[in-house]
């Protein structure tokens, strides 16, 4: 079993926690495949240099994820495939290591069918849904019947508000995102039709915070994940215990999911992002009963589909 990570402990000596379990609920998984479907948009372009990033070896990314979190002292990730074409790549490493990661993939319910997605990659615990990138509202009746080959099967993803593809921008890849599908309180009528589905809101809303909560508080079934750098708070004029609070004061610390959303080697699983937000979870008070829920195993309850 994983524990907090040493440079932590050193960090917050005093911490009464002692070791907890941790799993992060947001890694991207950049696999080769991954890399091939962007030369596609970009040909003749070194992608490593433009990017830099590792463009990593066949076969080999799997075991580079499982030697960063050893190094860290994490259990387990949800791995994420960033194009709705990589779900094998992710499926694949995750059924290879099912104690180590659970696998995510980006999924376009107009152009896709769930039922033949998961069907195919019985590694995908999660679809991930981008409504403004792909342009299409979450009450298209596509979208409905993908969510309902769900229940009982994987979690929904739901990218809300503010979403900055930094490596296509990099690259010059135009980007047409549509604000109109960004919105939280679309997903109430989803979650209250599909009780049986697990949704979740990645980074807290990104930057519509208010609308996350508000949904999440009509559904029990919405969760939050608290990934990324969540640059949006300077936005709103918030800080991370604050939005931390205001998150459990209204769903509770049950329903919060940490992540990083880690992505890229070199830089790895990203231990600043873990630092700053069990920081704040250990100065607002947590109890290691707590801390042990929202840091790793509210995310074991809700990916189980036992």
């Amino acid at each position: 079993m994983g524990t907090i990570p040493i440079c932590y402990l050193q960090f917050m000596a005093d911490s009464p926690w002692g070791p907890i379990s941790v799993s992060d609920a947001h890694v991207h998984f950049f696999s080769p495949n991954f890399f091939q479907l962007l030369t596609a948009q970009k040909p003749g372009v070194d992608l490593a240099t433009a990017l830099g990033w590792e463009i990593p070896v066949a076969d080999e990314l799997g075991g580079r994820w499982i030697a960063e979190l050893d190094h860290h002292g994490v259990d387990r990730a949800t791995l994420i495939a960033s194009h709705p074409q990589d779900a094998a790549s992710v499926s694949a490493v995750a059924l290879a290591h099912p104690t180590r990661f659970y696998g995510f993939t980006m999924f376009d319910p107009i152009h896709q069918d769930a039922a033949a997605v998961l069907n195919s990659n019985s590694g995908i615990r999660g679809l991930c849904l981008f409504p403004a990138l792909h342009r299409y509202s979450l009450h298209d009746p596509k979208c409905a019947e993908a969510i309902r080959q769900c229940a009982g099967r994987a979690a929904v993803f739901v990218h809300c508000g503010i979403l900055s593809l930094g490596f296509r921008r990099k690259l010059g890849i135009p980007t047409i995102i549509d604000p109109r599908y960004s919105n939280p309180l679309e997903i109430e009528s989803l979650a209250h039709a599909n009780p049986d589905v697990r949704f979740i809101i990645p980074h807290f809303g990104a930057g519509m915070l208010r609308e996350a909560l508000m949904v999440a508080s009509q559904c029990p079934n919405i969760y939050l994940d608290t990934s990324s750098s969540n640059s949006w708070m300077k936005i709103e004029g918030l800080d991370l215990r604050t939005v931390l609070h205001r998150s459990m004061d209204t769903l509770g610390y049950k329903r919060l999911l940490f992540g990083t959303d880690s992505s890229f080697f070199p830089r790895g699983w990203h231990l600043p992002v873990f630092e700053e937000q069990a920081k704040a979870l250990y100065e607002l008070g947590l109890s290691k009963e707590e801390a042990e829920f929202v840091l790793g195993g509210n995310l074991a309850r809700v990916l189980d589909f036992s």
